[in-house]
């Protein structure tokens, strides 16, 4: 018996637009050179302050159900694992994605 699935469906709307006065605004900078715009109240980053950043830390790639079949040993070798065999496939699928890109 499958459990029910709770979906919570949220309306998003796009908020005020930008008043005239501010559009103005916006093409005016738009138009200067990056030399003449005023940055003096943003703070300057001190040295080490990327020496940690990592990118892509938050990216998560898009998952794409499919159905594929494979053979009856590989599928027991996965999930005598336990739980998480369809992720173990996505991550070895991955690896040998990135070294055959690296390849080439």
């Amino acid at each position: 018996m499958r459990k029910a699935s709770r979906v919570t469906k949220v309306k998003r709307s796009p908020g005020p637009g930008l008043t005239l006065r501010q559009k103005k605004e916006l093409a005016v900078l738009a138009a200067m050179p990056d030399d003449q715009i005023d940055t003096s109240d943003i703070p300057e980053l001190p040295p080490g302050a990327w020496k940690d950043a990592v990118r892509g830390r938050f990216y998560r790639p898009v998952k794409q159900a499919v159905s594929m079949r494979l053979d009856a040993d590989v599928v027991a070798w996965l999930k005598k694992r336990g739980k998480g065999y369809q992720t173990r496939v996505n991550s070895i699928l991955r690896q040998t994605m990135m070294t055959d890109i690296k390849r080439t």
